[in-house]
């Protein structure tokens, strides 16, 4: 059989059943969307949080005071955390491949200028804060005190407080009041936007000595540590833990690496990404058992036709190759409706919902529609076996 017979063949079989192949296509069409749906969310979450955790760069490591693990009993005394000091994050500055040190606390304060109040943010950073996390300072500086423990009555605005307290107005040597002390302005952040849900906009940044007395905190939150790229993480960790040991006895600190984070974070989103797809592959299934209930029908339908043309010289093999074409022929243009039909509700939602991200793999769609067409052919195989061992004498009596 020509490959152009086996075309015309298996299209006019299409074409004259256009309500059935419709419907049998239609099986397969949802479970292809709802795959791509379903995917297309959980890639997009999988791309935001990642861009969200890496947009400050993947060369940093984290100190937190407390350890991770713990084990054993209580022990009293002897096993109370040692908080992080600015003596800490001072010591790391002068280890091999560090390049930025900045220690780190943050709460919430009222603001008072130009006769305004409002509440919002406060970051106690060092003055490498902008260097560690790449980020800019529109207009001004950090501070830059060498002595955290005099650190002056400096603050850094945010894009959104700078718009709300001073509108119209340059900032840059006035006064604010944070938590009822007077600070100087010296600078204001270009725009950052949110990062997981926190407004970077809507905060202000001032000297993390002073943040500690204002927020009334013996010691830090975090120091952030950020190293050349060219320098191995393991060991960048190892001489971080190292030199803390050193100054505290004990290892009761956790260092974490921005990469370890978004390894872990990676994974996880993975396998969401892969639960929601599963969860779409039932309905393929379904479009599956569709696919092989017609296809049966079809057999029992065309009996007689089968006999005409095992009686004009077809062989089992052509018959077999002609109802598995029908097969995949159906599971393909369902899957390119599915493919279709998934995209356009995931744009759709996107564009009703902005928030909401939504991304839609090349690799993703391919594979749908190679599975589309793997279902189609395994669906299709013994309903194509049975009409390829019809005895042609009998068929061709069949009514």
């Amino acid at each position: 059989m020509y490959f152009r017979d086996l075309v015309t063949l298996t299209t006019s079989s299409f074409l004259t059943y256009r309500m059935r192949s419709f419907l049998t296509g239609l099986g397969i069409a949802i479970g292809i969307a709802a795959v791509i749906l379903l995917t297309s969310i959980g890639e997009g979450l999988h791309q935001f949080v990642l861009n969200e955790f890496s947009q400050f760069g993947t060369n940093i490591v984290a100190i937190q005071p407390g350890k991770t693990q713990t084990q054993g009993g209580n022990i009293g005394v002897l096993g109370s955390v040692r908080q992080l000091s600015l003596d800490d994050a001072i010591a790391l500055r002068d280890l091999p491949y560090v390049e930025n040190v900045n220690a780190s606390v943050m709460g919430n304060a009222e603001l008072r200028a130009n006769g305004k109040t409002r509440r919002t943010t406060v970051f106690g950073e060092g003055r490498n804060f902008a260097q560690a996390f790449t980020m800019k300072v529109q207009s001004g500086s950090f501070w830059p005190d060498e002595d955290n423990e005099q650190a002056r009555a400096f603050v850094v605005l945010g894009s959104k407080v700078r718009q709300e307290l001073f509108p119209g107005q340059n900032p840059l040597g006035q006064y604010l009041r944070v938590g009822g002390q007077r600070y100087r302005v010296v600078g204001v952040m270009e725009p950052k936007g949110q990062v997981l849900g926190l407004d970077l906009d809507d905060a202000v940044f001032i000297p993390v000595a002073r943040a500690m007395e204002l927020l009334n905190r013996p010691g830090l939150m975090e120091i952030q540590v950020s190293y050349r790229p060219s320098a191995d993480v393991d060991t960048v960790i190892r001489i971080i833990t190292e030199r803390l040991k050193e100054r505290h006895g004990r290892e009761d600190f956790t260092v974490i690496s921005q990469e370890q984070a978004l390894e872990v974070l990676g994974s996880v989103l993975d396998v969401i990404t892969f639960a929601v797809g599963a969860l779409g592959g039932i309905s393929l299934l379904v479009g599956a058992v569709g696919i092989l209930t017609i296809m049966t029908m079809a057999v029992t339908e065309r009996t007689a036709e089968i006999g005409l043309l095992r009686a004009l010289g077809a062989r089992e093999r052509q018959v077999l190759t002609l109802f598995l074409s029908e097969a995949m022929l159906l599971s393909a243009m369902g899957g390119l409706m599915g493919l279709a039909l998934g995209v356009g509700i995931a744009q759709a939602l996107h564009l009703l919902f902005p928030a909401l991200p939504v991304h839609t793999p090349w690799l993703f769609a391919v594979l749908a529609e190679l599975t589309a067409i793997t279902i189609g052919l395994a669906a299709g195989v013994a309903p194509a076996l049975r009409a390829a061992r019809l005895d042609p004498v009998e068929a061709l009596h069949a009514e």
